[in-house]
């Protein structure tokens, strides 16, 4: 299973979101800090879940980062999150 799908069946797991978009960004990253050969290693997130009702964008990024921190230990580097709650 790719990091991709990982982390996108994780989220839909863990968060049920309504909308989910993962999107893989190593290319734009190409010689920085934490790049590999053959991608997945900086990721960019858009997610709109009812987990988020209440919460500020800190304890959102908190929640998503607790949820995929298994991912940084299989070659995750950065994560860009946009977390909305519904009707954001």
């Amino acid at each position: 299973m790719t990091l991709t799908d990982w982390i996108t069946q994780t989220l839909q797991e863990r968060l049920q979101p309504i909308e989910l978009i993962v999107t893989d960004e190593s290319h734009k990253h190409h010689g920085h800090s934490g790049w590999r050969e053959g991608g997945e290693t900086h990721f960019r997130l858009h997610i709109v879940s009812e987990a988020f009702i209440g919460k500020g964008r800190v304890e959102r990024h908190r929640l998503v980062n607790e949820v995929l921190k298994d991912a940084f230990a299989r070659g995750l580097h950065a994560l860009a999150i946009q977390a909305k709650a519904p009707g954001e």
